[in-house]
Order: structure tokens, then sequence, then C-alpha cells
């Protein structure tokens, strides 16, 4: 029994929940938006698609007691309308997302839950230390997608220049899931050969395709109002590594001890959640880059309320 809970069924939450019970993947989902009527809708929605699915999934809205025996909670909450006028700047949902961890902590704590808990609101990293924080849960079972998505996406515009499969492009995008964010070039490989050497052999210009991919989501964004496919399946695949026990090595928001905050980088997701967090043999160059975007999360956690004061409110 594969047990999935959302909090929030906006674009990217109903297109986990559609991903979720168009592929097998969960025996049941709980679906929680403080829109009733919108979370009964996506409920008769995904039940009309049962009669043509090979598989069946129990679906169930806003009773946050059925986290208690959840063993996936998304949390895809926010207000995608702030960052109309954002000009890229992620930040600008902080101010609703710190209020919706303050209603929906207590009672995530409340419920027993004691699952893995994925973070998918924005900004990501900063939003994630914050449930982990609020809720109580160790730091192994809270992660957010942060730059497994900024990857695919730098995979995606490799892949694009050198006329090749994303997949057979490897490396990371570290840092803040946000402007921060950078690619560790020391990492990436386009069909095992080093970038940097293929790089200055095509004369291709590093520094553009960073720009190119780091402005993936707003080029979405600008388009549709919104990004739901690539977030969700990356907040899919993170579930499935769990549920699996994949041990899947793979860029997250996870908590760093050494730069005391959750910041996007490799970690081992299994049954746990977070199995072990990878420290990469980078740069002196990109560490740097790495402590600044750490940095700046921390600084920006440290305005939230404490633990307490949550559980007060």
């Amino acid at each position: 029994m594969r047990k999935y809970a959302i909090i929030g069924v906006g674009h990217v939450g109903a297109t986990v929940a559609y991903t979720l019970v168009c592929q097998g993947i969960a025996d049941e989902l709980i679906l929680i938006d403080k829109n009733e009527k919108k979370a009964r809708a996506e409920q008769l929605d995904l039940q009309d698609t049962q009669a043509r699915l090979d598989s069946h999934t129990t679906i169930k809205i806003n009773d946050y007691a059925e986290l208690a025996d959840t063993d996936i909670l998304f949390v895809t909450s926010g207000n995608i309308h702030a960052l109309d006028h954002a000009s890229g700047n992620r930040w600008a949902e902080f101010e609703y997302t710190r209020e919706i961890v303050q209603d929906i902590a207590p009672k995530i704590k409340a419920s027993g839950f004691n699952g893995v808990l994925i973070d998918v609101m924005n900004p990501c990293d900063c939003i994630t230390y914050f449930l982990q924080q609020a809720t109580g849960l160790p730091t192994n079972q809270v992660l957010g997608t942060g730059t497994f998505l900024d990857t695919a996406r730098m995979q995606k515009v490799v892949g694009e220049n050198f006329n090749v499969d994303p997949k057979n492009v490897t490396g990371y995008t570290l840092g803040e899931h946000g402007e921060s964010q950078f690619v560790a070039w020391s990492t990436v490989s386009v069909n095992g050969l080093p970038i940097e050497q293929l790089a200055e052999e095509r004369q291709l210009d590093l520094a553009d395709l960073e720009s190119q991919a780091r402005g993936g989501g707003w080029a979405v964004h600008s388009g549709k109002g919104y990004t739901s496919y690539a977030i969700a399946t990356c907040a899919v695949k993170l579930s499935r590594a769990v549920l699996d026990d994949a041990n899947l090595a793979c860029p997250c928001s996870c908590y760093s001890d050494k730069y005391g905050t959750y910041v996007g980088h490799p970690a081992i997701i299994g049954k746990s959640g977070v199995v072990e967090a990878l420290r990469l043999p980078i740069t002196a160059e990109e560490e740097a880059k790495l402590a600044k975007s750490a940095g700046f999360i921390r600084e920006k956690f440290e305005t939230l309320p404490s633990q307490e004061a949550v559980e007060e409110a």
C-alpha cells in the first residue's frame, strides 16, 4: 500500500496527482486544499479516469488525520500570481508561503505524520527548511525539489547545443533554486567527456549556456502563467526513489551540516528520505559560489518565526 498526500492542488499539485493516478504509483491519495470545491473537483475528475486505467487509486480529500499513515507528503501550495510582475524573482511568493507553513505545519504535526515530506513551494530552499523546523520532522525526512529541476534545464540546454539526449548529460546545478544558483561545470560531462574541454573545442560560451538554463523556468511562466509538468515530474521522481528505496544520487534541497541550511546539492535518496548528503570535489570558485548561495538562504531563513512561535500562532 503506497499512500500519498498533496497539500495544495493548484497547477503543480494537480499535475502531481494526475501523474500518480495515471501511472498507477499511488494506491491511496489524499488531496488537501483550502478551496474545498477545487479539491472535490480534482477528486471527481481523477475518479472519472479510473474506468479507463489499468490501476486503481482510492482518492480522499481534506482530512489531515489521513496523514498519520501517509508515506509521502507533497506540499505544493503557493500564490503563482505573485510572480506575474516579479521579473524573475522567486522570492515574490515568500510572504505567502511563509504564512501557509504557519497554517499547515501544526496540522501536519498534530496528524502524527512520520513519512517523507517533499516541498515544492517557493522560495524552495528557505521554505523547505521552515517546514522542517515547524513540523519537527528530522532533516532526512524533509527535502525540497531544489535544483533537481534546474539541473534538468541545464541538461536540456547542453543537450541541444551538443545534439545529444539530455540524459547523456551528467553534472549538477547547485545552490539556491533561484538567482544565486550556478552550474558546477567541473561536474558536467557530455557522453562521458568533460564539457569544459568540449566547449573549448567547439568555441561554446558556458556562461551563455548557464544563462539559457537559468531563464528556462521564466520562459515557460511567461508563456502559460505557471510551470507544472517538469517540476511535477521531478517531485514524483524523488518520491519514487523513496518508496523504491532506490538510493538515487540526485540534486535536491536538503540540509547541509557544513552550511547550516537547506541548499541544492547532490544527495542519496532512499527509503528514509535523504540517506546521505554528498560532498563533491568542486573547484574553489564553485565552492565559493555555493557558500555564498547557502549564506543568502540562511540569511532569509533567519527572518522567519521560530518553531515555538509557529506552534503558538
